[in-house]
């Protein structure tokens, strides 16, 4: 009986944030208040907040003001869309404001981004509430993710890596070269921080068949250095030529590093299901590989494809 109730209050809560985020959606262009989107949940406010936080991370206010702002970034790419009027037209005070707040977000002015036929700064959310789940933890976990996308240049360089025999992920690769502090002082990861010329911070790397010599495994780590590099290539690693390139930025949302694989394992499925031909581009693998940065919670999970301009 007890788990009855449990399933159904969850059942309730998840209805109940379902409820405020279409709510908001549907009052995107006005004014609301923390007791309005309490009124679609059928809670206090207080309770509303607190579970809203618990099933998105964000309080209502912090979810109003970032979807107003994807959905303005959508406005901006229509043509003939003046600033002020898609300010306005989302419940910002002023053009000034709205700059702001847009900078701050997508790390690009409105003005700007609007003349760019590029999705850089690009807020993608992937929100899904599962009715099914049994608790509203799991829930948050498995069906609710914001991905965050950025359009980046590479001029020419090269990479400096630690290729592997047979890995094809990072925990396999873990176990045949050995990673990070807690191992041998020779790891790979150890070597490529004290890199001087980096350029980037070291990544590990899924290598295009193109770069991968027969009997290597696809599964790297490596720092990207300058082109006219001529430092030290220590033991066991090789250098590679690549060339200029843009690169898709995938950027998840700060998570708990007690949930560090369910996080990084729900980033990483969201990234697959992203089509870049919707934003005028394609997957270029063969250009430079797909490389992650060091998953750290505090700045969500990492990720960079290379790219091409659609034909």
């Amino acid at each position: 009986m007890r788990n009855k109730n449990a399933v159904y209050e969850n059942l309730q809560i998840t209805f109940a944030v379902e409820n405020m985020e279409k709510y908001i959606h549907n009052h995107l262009h006005e004014r609301m208040t923390a007791a309005d989107v309490a009124k679609a949940a059928g809670y206090s406010q207080y309770h509303a907040a607190r579970i809203f936080r618990a099933a998105t991370g964000l309080s209502p206010f912090e979810y109003i003001r970032r979807e107003r702002l994807t959905a303005s970034a959508r406005a901006l790419r229509k043509r003939n869309q003046k600033v002020l009027d898609v300010a306005l037209d989302y419940v910002f005070d002023s053009h000034e404001g709205f700059t702001r707040a847009f900078s701050n977000a997508f790390g690009i002015s409105p003005k700007k981004f609007a003349n760019r036929p590029t999705p850089e700064g690009w807020l993608i959310p992937y929100r899904y509430l599962d009715r099914n789940s049994s608790t509203m933890e799991d829930s948050i976990m498995k069906d609710t993710a914001v991905i965050f996308t950025q359009i980046v240049e590479r001029p020419a360089r090269k990479l400096l890596l630690r290729r592997s025999q047979a890995a094809n992920d990072y925990f396999a690769y873990a176990t045949e070269i050995g990673c990070g502090k807690n191992n041998d002082s020779s790891d790979a990861w150890d070597v490529l921080t004290e890199i001087k010329e980096a350029l980037y911070e070291p990544v590990g790397l899924w290598l295009p068949e193109n770069m991968r010599p027969e009997g290597t495994g696809v599964y790297a780590q490596g720092v990207e250095v300058p082109s006219d590099y001529i430092g030290e290539i220590p033991e066991n690693f090789e250098i590679i030529d690549l060339p200029p390139c843009k690169l898709i930025v995938f950027q998840g949302e700060p998570y708990d590093d007690g949930v560090f694989e369910e996080a990084v394992g729900l980033c990483m499925e969201r990234i697959r299901s992203f089509n870049p031909q919707v934003y005028g581009y394609q997957y270029a693998p063969e250009l430079t590989p797909r490389m992650q940065l060091e998953p750290q919670g505090w700045r969500g999970y990492i990720e960079m494809l290379p790219v091409r301009d659609l034909d």
